[in-house]
């Protein structure tokens, strides 16, 4: 029976481009599709880009552009790596895309209709500087539990304390450095307490639909106390403007909180094919038949089994059928770390000129059902590229095509021999477990059994040796059987391993002179077909080409001093650049500070409609009159500083040369005329 699968990957935030271990899930799921069409089965493959949030909101506003602008260079970038590894989603959206404002306004509504929305007040942090209320990831402070300095507001990466950002000692605003005040504002929350949602949620997470040790850990999300009570909390769903998001119906000020509308973009995407297609999604997802399946990393079960089937089911649609979960991918046992050199590029993988099959052949081999983190070690890498995918199969069309282009014509022989019909049966035999371990995602299993196959191929060649038989007269006839069932069989072996190789089963094809293989042509025979010349089809891998790989960035080499000055700093990024904040500041006051020689006290207008107090050391060189009234440029996003005098809360900036001592002198910045305060200095 011809299945109809709807499947997705987790949607990647779009704040950077993709790392490593996008492409492993990519990856996974791209083989599985193309098994799946393989087998003829209609597939709808979909991805977008997670694009709201406040991390994108200020990492746009850093970059002097629009959240929209900044998410649109983002996705730019996104083909480079799809089409580099030949991953093939049949559509790539945004979560920005009408289509999910929509359909995420829909589902609130529906689940609002349900009685499934409270709103409550909540006590949480606000930035007075910035103007909003602070998500945990940018409230810093001393951990409440160890005293660790410079912790975030929901968990110390030193102990390891997870706690409220209330909890912190000495918070201050990672945006500003302002102190933050607790504010109560309305929010609007999910209830998964409600007992309608517990019920299901039980129910749909035990009912096969997850890995057993997946299903096993939710298990104990509805652990309950002696009353009977599941303590399953209540979802925060909102966030208070200024926030890039989605409006939420009825509440000015108030955004969908970024978890709420990110799943939606997986039916928003699929809305987008659909009107390119001319179908009609409602239609299509309310047939018993579809099969909706999500590929996921494991740090995100909780949003895709608990939030996302709730949402789905209680706003009336189609709930997921599987999500498959994977581990992390780890490089020679150790976490991914570009600091360390322990990470991997993708695009310096495709830059450096490695095959991208090697890698999807490496970690399909390495890939099975159970949620397990996957090691890249280099030299295993090469091991199995250059032993099973060069030496074990593409060994065999090598071993065999050229005497059948030279004296044959490149036709086969339409008899084999017995032996060679024997060992292909054999070869046929195992298409449909082959299959069933692909489509059960044990891909490791799938690949060593084509490899055995492999095996049993490469004996039969040594066996029969079609190099000496091509040297003794008369042996024509057994030279043709011979390399015919070599060129059988690697058509076969080429058929199993498409799902991983797409790229190099498409120029075996076009070798072959055969149409795009199917799993039903596995049962086939090519007959007395003729096939083209034989070109090398795949190089080895070199020691070489990893150790680039792998190398982490060489430090900068210090420049050489200016005439007169000091070395030019170590290179950096754009994004470097943008996290300094320049703004243009007006000197509304300038005094001396009693008890210091070397500073001066600023009050300056940064265009915030209030003033900030800096402390410079510029004494030495001017006197207060000189400048009041001035235009200067400052840094407006430097954490405050406690000084023996008082808080500065910035810095202005100023020239001098590397060695005071000789050529003495400060030059307070001063911008040409027109600027204003509050201007960004890009």
């Amino acid at each position: 029976m011809t299945r109809k699968l709807f499947v997705t990957t987790a949607l990647p935030y779009a704040n950077a481009g993709f790392h490593i271990g996008h492409m492993m899930e990519y990856i996974q799921a791209d083989t599985w599709v193309r098994l799946q069409r393989m087998a003829g089965h209609e597939v709808h493959f979909v991805c977008a880009d997670d694009a709201h949030g406040a991390p994108i909101m200020i990492a746009a506003e850093k970059a002097g552009l629009t959240p929209q602008q900044f998410v649109a260079q983002i996705a730019a970038g996104r083909p480079q790596y799809l089409d580099g590894f030949h991953i093939r989603f049949d559509n790539w959206h945004s979560t920005d895309a009408p289509e999910n404002h929509e359909l995420a306004q829909d589902i609130y509504r529906a689940l609002r209709a349900n009685g499934l929305i409270e709103v409550r007040a909540v006590e949480q942090f606000f930035d007075p500087a910035k103007g909003m209320f602070l998500p945990d990831r940018f409230i810093k402070g001393e951990c409440p539990k160890c005293g660790a300095q410079d912790q975030y507001g929901d968990n110390c990466e030193v102990c390891g304390a997870v706690y409220q950002p209330t909890e912190l000692k000495n918070p201050r605003s990672a945006l500003t450095g302002a102190t933050p005040e607790l504010r109560t504002s309305e929010h609007f929350f999910f209830k998964l307490s409600d007992p309608r949602c517990v019920e299901f949620l039980e129910g749909w997470t035990q009912s096969g639909r997850l890995q057993p040790e997946v299903a096993n850990k939710v298990r104990e999300w509805f652990a309950r106390d002696e009353a009977g009570k599941v303590g399953l909390g209540d979802w925060d769903i909102s966030r208070d403007a200024p926030y890039f998001g989605i409006e939420i119906p009825d509440a000015p000020g108030k955004y969908f909180y970024v978890w709420l509308d990110a799943p939606v973009g997986y039916l928003a995407s699929l809305k987008n094919l659909f009107g390119k297609l001319g179908l009609d999604m409602d239609s299509y997802l309310a047939d018993p038949a579809v099969e909706q399946v999500h590929f996921i990393g494991k740090d995100i079960v909780t949003f895709h089994t608990l939030f996302w089937p709730a949402m789905l089911k209680f706003s009336g649609r189609k709930v997921p059928d599987h999500v498959y979960v994977h581990g992390h991918l780890t490089v020679s046992g150790a976490k991914m770390s570009k600091s360390r050199g322990t990470g991997i590029s993708p695009l310096k993988y495709l830059e450096l000129g490695l095959n991208p099959e090697w890698l999807r052949y490496y970690i399909a081999a390495k890939l099975n059902a159970r949620v397990e983190d996957l090691d890249f070690n280099p030299e295993d890498f090469i091991a199995r590229v250059n032993s099973d995918l060069v030496g074990k199969y593409i060994n065999i069309a090598s071993r065999a095509a050229g005497f059948l282009h030279k004296r044959f014509a490149g036709k086969l022989s339409a008899d084999l021999g017995v032996e060679g019909r024997v060992l292909l049966d054999g070869l046929r035999a195992h298409s449909a477990t082959v299959y069933t371990h692909f489509d059960e995602r044990e891909y490791g299993k799938a690949l060593r059994e084509v490899m055995l196959l492999a095996d049993r191929v490469n004996e039969y060649v040594d066996q029969h040796k079609p190099w000496e038989l091509a040297k003794k007269e008369g042996m024509d006839a057994a030279l043709h059987d011979v390399c015919s069932v070599c060129i059988e069989a690697f058509r076969i072996l080429t058929l199993y391993l498409k799902p991983v190789l797409p790229a190099l089963a498409a120029k075996v094809e076009a070798f072959l002179r055969i149409e795009p293989l199917l799993w039903a042509d596995a049962q086939r025979s090519l007959g007395a077909h003729t096939i083209g010349e034989y070109q090398h089809l795949m190089q080895r891998v070199e020691p070489k080409q990893l150790e680039a790989l792998l190398e982490p960035p060489a430090p900068a080499v210090a420049a050489a001093p200016l005439p007169g000055g000091e070395a030019i700093a170590d290179e950096i990024a754009i994004g470097d650049f943008t996290k300094v904040d320049l703004r243009i500041a007006k000197i509304v006051k300038a005094e001396a500070v009693e008890g210091s020689t070397k500073l001066l006290r600023l009050t300056l207008d940064v265009g915030e409609g209030k003033t900030r107090n800096v402390f410079s050391g510029i004494a030495a060189n001017y006197t207060p009159e000189q400048l009041t009234g001035k235009l200067t440029v400052m840094v407006a996003n430097l954490a405050p500083r406690k000084m023996k005098f008082g808080v500065s809360e910035g810095m202005v900036l100023a020239a001098s040369h590397a060695d005071e001592k000789a050529q003495p002198g400060v030059f307070v910045l001063e911008p040409f005329p027109g600027a204003q305060p509050g201007m960004r200095v890009r």
